[in-house]
């Protein structure tokens, strides 16, 4: 069941890649059907070119072996491509982390929490080059002062009375 799921998953991915402008391929040989690893999903946009392991739950942590994580980072290095690890809770978005930016056990696994993916992690909307993630520290930082009305509006999100949409037509 939870292989289906992880099929349903990458295959969701693929097609939301294809959506924005990329070429994308699932690796038909990813998981256990070779003993060569590969990685889950290839994508590229001509400019830029990714490997990604993709990883699913319904909550749990999502967990990769020490030996996932470093096949990842070989085939990208000698494909020329960007590692990244997509991952997806249920009722989330996908999110995407350098392997590098994950956390690693004391077992020499590595381990990326639902809150994590969401606090720190790269949205879709970023991944694919649509927009750029801003915080409220980077905006307070600017120049001549943070700007009253854009602190008013990321403050409505961050509380949940205003949606992400919304917030964005009320800013161009």
């Amino acid at each position: 069941m939870s292989q289906a799921k992880g099929d349903r998953r990458e295959r969701e991915l693929v097609n939301e890649l294809d959506e924005a402008g990329f070429a994308v391929m699932r690796a038909p040989a990813s998981g256990s059907a070779t003993e060569r690893e590969l990685p889950d999903v290839l994508a590229g946009d001509g400019e830029i070119f990714y490997a990604i392991e993709a990883k699913s739950s319904a909550g749990d942590p999502i967990y990769l072996t020490g030996e996932e994580v470093e096949a990842l980072i070989y085939f990208a290095q000698n494909f020329g491509a960007k590692p990244r690890i997509g991952v997806r809770f249920d009722r989330e978005d996908w999110y995407f982390f350098h392997p590098g930016d994950l956390y690693v056990t004391d077992g020499g696994n590595y381990r990326v929490k639902k809150e994590t993916a969401v606090a720190d992690g790269v949205d879709f909307a970023e991944f694919v080059g649509k927009s750029e993630k801003v915080t409220l520290a980077e905006v307070g930082k600017a120049d001549d002062g943070p700007d009253e009305e854009i602190l008013r509006v990321l403050n409505a999100v961050q509380q949940g009375v205003m949606e992400v949409e919304e917030a964005a037509d009320l800013l161009e």
